[in-house]
């Protein structure tokens, strides 16, 4: 294992080296390596956010690689906090179970499980569950919480174990995880150790088409290696003795899919879904390179007219705080140096990431109940996906004068 960050030099779906890198975005240091102190920001390192398109297969991907070990071991992200996601989650499980006909007390497994929200509708239903996850202090408060849990990274052997002891799986789900893996070929073959011949395998990742339509590159950092579409998964998929079966559009993450696949040969048939969503990225220009040099203009445009309004807001002397700390947030600020002279704290919902300070730029993070004691002039949502709750909870803020921006999918300005 490497120690921090190496460069591969072939896709991560066909292995093709035909490789063009089309993007070249700000180098940040890992999204969520908060900071026990501000100081700490001298030695932290920061790595490329290059991304490289395959001439191949026509997938988008980052070839710097960080290590797996040091972005999530001590992993600062929990689905639970937000109610929303819970919200999902209970719909997701619903949806599947009865889509699928799956019988009560079949065995659900999730890769990256985090801290079981998602197991946990799956549990209320009736299911028996199995999560495997790698952040130590997250999945074990997951297995304290009634959500058995291993604490590793999913492989052949941890899905040959769970097979012996449980039996095989339903259903396997790998929830917003298939973006963040290197070996997505070794997850492929521990899922077909583990899925029943007549379970499927269900995937949840952001959509590469929204990405580009609503210019969300702030989805763009370094536990994201790869940008899906479905046109390459299809393909992927069908190398490694799997077959995509159905294709969903969700709201997560300002635009994801559901992507569900079972063994080859399998006993569903392929929903009309699948060569639809292939046949609108063919439209969309998600198979062409320069689709992807040319979306460096709108990201440009963007960060002009954000960068333009914190300045004039400064300019007066005004203050300015952030609400939420998401890892998207380090690629927006990195990119269009938002620092600490601009923002003078973020505030964030999760006790796992108050008290510590920003990626690269050491602002510190505190609980919301700050924006009441040291009350900012402007607000600006960088957890921009859940703005619309944000806002209704800022309603106060806002009846007291005070000015909100959402910087994406565009720039926003909300005000009494």
């Amino acid at each position: 294992m490497f120690t921090s960050h190496q460069l591969r030099h072939d896709c991560r779906l066909c292995h093709s080296a035909k490789l063009d890198k089309v993007l070249s975005l700000a180098s940040t240091p890992p999204a969520n390596e908060l900071l026990v102190a501000s100081g700490d920001v001298k030695a932290q390192e920061k790595f490329p956010l290059d991304l490289y398109f395959c001439t191949e297969c026509y997938h988008l991907q980052l070839l710097d690689v960080v290590s797996p070990e040091r972005l999530f071991n001590n992993y600062v992200y929990v689905s639970g906090t937000t109610p929303s996601f819970r919200q999902h989650f209970q719909q997701y499980a619903s949806q599947i179970i009865k889509d699928y006909a799956v019988d009560i007390d079949s065995l659900i497994v999730d890769i990256g499980s985090n801290d079981g929200t998602l197991l946990s509708s799956f549990k209320d239903l009736g299911m028996r569950v199995q999560g495997v996850d790698p952040a130590i202090e997250i999945s074990a408060k997951a297995s304290a919480n009634g959500i058995d849990t291993i604490t590793a990274f999913f492989t052949s052997e941890i899905a040959q174990n769970i097979k012996e002891s449980k039996g095989t799986a339903k259903i396997v789900l790998a929830n917003n995880v298939f973006a963040h893996v290197d070996n997505l070929h070794g997850i492929l073959e521990g899922v077909n150790i583990l899925l029943d011949l007549d379970g499927i395998f269900v995937i949840e990742v952001s959509y590469l088409k929204d990405v580009i339509d609503k210019t969300l590159f702030d989805t763009i950092y370094h536990e994201h290696l790869d940008y899906h579409s479905v046109g390459p998964l299809r393909s992927f998929f069908k190398k490694n003795q799997f077959e995509v079966i159905d294709v969903v559009a969700i709201e997560s993450h300002g635009g994801s899919i559901r992507v569900v696949a079972q063994k080859k040969n399998g006993k569903y048939r392929e929903r009309p879904s699948v060569d639809s969503f292939v046949a609108r990225e063919a439209a969309s220009g998600l198979f062409l390179a320069e689709t992807f040099r040319s979306f460096e203009h709108k990201i440009n445009r963007l960060g002009h007219d954000l960068k333009k309004l914190i300045s004039s807001v400064k300019a007066e002397g005004k203050t300015i705080a952030g609400y939420g700390l998401p890892a998207k947030a380090t690629t927006l600020m990195h990119q269009f140096d938002i620092g600490s002279d601009a923002i003078d704290y973020v505030v964030d919902d999760s006790p796992l990431k108050q008290n510590l300070y920003s990626p690269g730029y050491g602002i510190k993070i505190v609980n919301s109940q700050v924006l009441k004691t040291d009350t900012p002039d402007y607000i600006i949502v960088l957890a921009w996906n859940f703005a619309e709750p944000i806002i209704k909870n800022l309603n106060w803020f806002l009846e007291d004068g005070g000015i909100i921006v959402v910087p994406l999918p565009e720039i926003k300005i909300v005000r009494k």
